[in-house]
């Protein structure tokens, strides 16, 4: 799922998702008008514009910004999304939705299509169509400095509070990876990091550049050398309504063209650095 490189609370309150092309959360039905149209690429099209489920608490994949004073949903995804939506002809209008609803959203028939740091798992593609991955993310754990002593491996971390995003990948890897810890899923990033910060929990588990991205703007946190492993499960892939093959094949062809050109690997580094500097206003 997700997923993803945040969003920050801590950061002068700057980095929350909003929506790209049309600022805030939206109702409207996709532009198929079901979750299940026989050519959805063709009803995008047709209706001019594609509506793109996210969770814009998530920088740099999705989060947002003051640009020239005005608070804007921006990221890594969204300059990805953009660019899908030039190349359609179309505009984009983003629903910007807490992240365990994004797919919900989607399954709905209000979105088109779902981009938010999203893996396509197994379990959710027997739900979903998924476009190829095209990000891979690490992951990482963050804690609090004080601790950097006591929480240097895996083990370490034995009965202690580990947090992760409802409805994440980072759910699962808690779970799995470290299984003798105690998963506690919060629905926004910022609300974990400041869970962390005020020691409710005792670490965190990002993706990497959203790791990065959120110590970077606050110097009491860290992340760990605690190895977690990367799984192809964890890329990051648009999720699709069932049967949208045609859209599909589309975003496919758009995605393989951003990869060969090291696009999307841009468009993350540009959005770290937005993010971070938003934050530090």
């Amino acid at each position: 799922m997700k997923k993803l490189f945040g969003s920050l609370i801590v950061l002068a309150g700057v980095l929350v998702l909003g929506a790209c092309g049309s600022n805030g959360s939206s109702s409207s039905d996709s532009s198929s008008g079901t979750a299940s149209a026989d050519n959805q690429l063709e009803a995008i099209k047709a209706a001019g514009v594609i509506n793109v489920a996210t969770s814009a608490d998530f920088a740099p994949f999705e989060f947002h910004a003051l640009i020239d004073g005005k608070d804007q949903i921006v990221g890594a995804d969204i300059d990805l999304v953009n660019e899908i939506a030039d190349q359609l002809g179309v505009t984009v209008n983003i629903l910007d939705l807490d992240f365990n609803a994004v797919l919900t959203a989607l399954q709905q028939g209000k979105a088109d299509i779902a981009v938010s740091g999203i893996s396509a798992t197994d379990e959710r593609k027997q739900t979903f169509d998924f476009t190829d991955n095209y990000f891979t993310p690490e992951q990482k754990l963050v804690i609090n400095k004080d601790n950097q002593d006591a929480y240097t491996s895996i083990d370490s971390l034995a009965g202690k509070k580990v947090g992760a995003q409802k409805g994440s990948i980072q759910e699962s890897i808690v779970q799995n990876q470290l299984a003798d810890s105690r998963l506690v899923s919060i629905a926004k990033v910022p609300n974990l990091i400041n869970e962390l910060k005020q020691g409710s929990i005792d670490g965190l588990v990002l993706e990497s550049a959203v790791a990065e991205s959120y110590v970077a703007q606050n110097d009491d946190l860290m992340v760990t050398d605690v190895a977690l492993e990367v799984s192809a499960d964890d890329s990051y892939a648009i999720a699709l309504p069932k049967g949208s093959t045609e859209l599909q094949a589309e975003l496919n062809k758009i995605l393989k063209e951003l990869d060969e050109n090291d696009t999307i690997s841009e468009y993350v580094q540009k959005n770290t650095d937005l993010a971070n500097d938003n934050a530090a206003q």
